[in-house]
């Protein structure tokens, strides 16, 4: 037996964020729904080694196919959406919700001539007014007797209350102010369904001001050292914001919606569609294009509009991230679409749960963008055509398995550094990538210039492959462990550059004309040859050749273009890194040199006002008000980071 299932995806693909997610067969059907607080730690478990599986899981994951993610905002969010997709696909898998049990509502029976308020699973009661589900019913129970308080409402069974008004006492409640006691007549039917509607104003509104005033009351008792009445006031809170927060995937039950998230680059676009209805997600869409042409993002979200509703009819409000410059005339289409008249309003969410939930599919859809961009460098053919196309393109006479790129990050002229990256076969080489230090240069194409001269030299010198100490000596470069996939890792020596000076097929150059040219000076002064060289300017991702009055133009949706994007945005995303950390340093000695500021000083400093550019725009008072810190220290700092001072 295999160790685990074929078709498990990556575990780097895999989003840390909480989110439901669903086992899916070869025909389409619903295996399985779970949530989880981290998609990726929780997932892992389905894709052990199957031996060590319980029975049940172990058939579960053999009999799917796939597994697709949805990220929401919170485990909260989470619980509410796996609730919805359980009741909505049954899977066959969940059969801990075969039992018909439901999560908890707040519901006041209006109905009644004595309305009452209770925590139940109950849909069914006559005109009752529902507020949920919930996740946790002790948090609503909680809730209802602190606002009983304010809102004295009837919350006793029907036995009870006749009870109270045959023996002509009320309960406890009565008693101490949780209760108006209509029961023995203290307020009459109307008074007390009076109140019972502004419990439910209250509730549906979600109304904040009763949350304010026993957050003044936490705070006078606080200040008082009345700290038990502190610390209950505070249970009040907490337990009135888990059952008054609105879930922002549940919306109000009149809201008809969807909503729509784009997340795009210069080549591709990644969609999602959240389908609304009811106040409930009912489904979810996702797709992913390739962008022909430079579209803006009022454009992409006038032709996603158009592919979602070909063959099926709008809801009333479609949510988008921005509106297209003919929103008018989209929306005219979009009235058609859905036919009899009726309204369609093509909106940008501004504020609220809407706008929060907007940007959950947001996070959805640039999420679905970075899974499309990691699983199409990773498939060998889509590497190997790359390649091939690249050699074509740039009229090589073999295809370029060794790629390396270069790009060059500085501060308005000051710390300039550069990168150099390293593609093997399509794929980055973490060990090869090097950081260069560049001490005197008039602008980019200057830097450039020295950066490749230096690499250069090691091919100049007959193939010698350089030591550790020789290499960081001779090139001012460091071997160091790289991020591909663009995250915040700290850098780590890596193994001495045994492959340096290994030639490569193609050199890339962040930029266009005058950079390749910078790179192509750089590259006739070493005399080394067999080495063809481009430039890819951002703004058209245009690929430059020296030389060339004009630029080689790859199709936007090629792999080729897509593999020189990819190896051009890794260089420059490891210059910033590097550029970064060398301005942190710059400081910590610029400031290591000022009397009486020690390493614990300077790190309280930087953590305090959180940038270099926040400290130096700083006043004397307001770097004395940081604890180790007086006004002549102060007063120091300020001199030493005058004008020129990182410069």
């Amino acid at each position: 037996m295999a160790s685990t299932v074929a078709w498990r995806p990556r575990a780097g693909d895999i989003p840390t964020e909480p989110g439901v997610y669903r086992f899916i067969d070869n025909k389409k059907r619903v295996l399985y729904v779970g949530k989880a607080k981290n998609l990726r730690a929780r997932l892992s478990n389905y894709f052990a080694p199957l031996t060590t599986l319980h029975e049940r899981t172990r058939r579960m994951v053999l009999s799917a196919s796939n597994v697709e993610w949805t990220i929401v905002g919170n485990d909260f969010e989470a619980l509410q959406l796996e609730y919805t997709w359980i009741k909505e696909f049954d899977p066959p898998f969940n059969v801990q919700y075969k039992d018909d049990k439901s999560y908890p509502y707040l519901a006041i029976t209006m109905g009644d001539d004595v309305p009452r308020v209770l925590v139940t699973r109950n849909r069914n009661l006559p005109n009752a007014r529902y507020f949920g589900p919930y996740s946790r019913a002790w948090a609503i129970r909680d809730t209802v007797d602190v606002l009983l308080k304010a809102f004295p409402m009837r919350s006793c069974s029907t036995s009870v209350y006749k009870r109270a008004q045959q023996t002509g006492r009320p309960c406890l409640l009565g008693d101490i102010g949780k209760c108006a006691a209509p029961c023995v007549g203290r307020v009459s039917q109307q008074e007390h369904k009076s109140i019972a509607l502004d419990f439910a104003s209250f509730m549906a509104g979600n109304d904040s001001r009763m949350l304010d005033s026993i957050r003044v009351k936490m705070a006078d008792a606080a200040g008082t050292q009345d700290y038990e009445s502190a610390a209950r006031y505070r249970d009040q809170i907490g337990a009135m914001e888990t059952a008054l927060a609105k879930n922002q995937i549940v919306l109000s039950e009149d809201v008809d919606a969807d909503f729509f998230g784009i997340a795009h680059d210069e080549l591709a676009a990644a969609v999602q569609q959240f389908i609304v209805r009811g106040g409930r997600i009912r489904g979810v869409r996702g797709w992913v294009v390739d962008k022909e042409l430079d579209v803006e993002l009022g454009g992409l979200v006038e032709s996603v509009l158009q592919k979602a509703y070909d063959d099926s009819a709008p809801p009333r409000d479609v949510l988008v991230p921005t509106l297209p410059d003919d929103s008018a005339a989209l929306e005219s289409w979009l009235m058609q679409r859905r036919g009899l008249g009726a309204r369609v309003r093509l909106r940008v969410a501004q504020r609220g749960e809407k706008a929060t939930l907007a940007q959950t599919v947001e996070t959805n859809a640039k999420n679905a963008l970075m899974l499309y961009k990691s699983k199409r460098s990773g498939d060998f053919v889509a590497r190997s055509q790359a390649l091939a196309d690249i050699q074509e393109a740039l009229g090589m006479t073999e295809a370029p398995l060794r790629m390396e790129c270069f790009d060059v990050s500085h501060l308005s002229g000051t710390n300039v550094v550069a990168s150099m990256v390293v593609f093997e076969d399509g794929l980055p080489k973490k060990q090869h990538y090097r950081r260069f230090n560049i001490a005197e240069t008039t602008d980019d194409t200057d830097s450039i210039y020295q950066v490749l001269k230096r690499r250069l030299a090691y091919l100049a010198a007959g193939d010698a492959v350089p030591t550790a100490a020789e290499a960081e000596s001779a090139l001012g470069s460091t071997p160091v462990s790289g991020d591909p996939m663009g995250g915040t890792k700290s850098v780590e020596a890596a193994a001495p550059p045994s492959k340096f000076a290994y030639p490569p097929q193609l050199l890339i150059v962040d930029g266009g004309q005058p950079q390749v040219n910078a790179a192509q000076r750089a590259l006739e002064e070493s005399g080394v040859s067999g080495i063809q060289l481009a430039g890819i300017a951002k703004r058209l991702e245009e690929v430059w050749l020296p030389d060339s009055s004009f630029p080689v133009i790859l199709p936007r949706n090629s792999d080729a273009l897509f593999l020189i994007q990819r190896i051009r945005d890794e260089a420059h995303r490891f210059a910033i890194t590097h550029q970064r950390q060398r301005r942190s340093k710059d400081i910590s000695s610029v400031l290591s040199t000022v009397p009486g500021l020690g390493p614990s000083r300077i790190k309280a400093l930087l953590q305090h006002f959180g940038s270099v550019a926040r400290l130096k725009a700083a006043t004397s008072e307001q770097i004395s008000e940081v604890p180790g810190i007086g006004e002549q220290t102060a007063s120091a700092i300020i001199e030493k980071l005058g004008p020129g001072s990182l410069r």
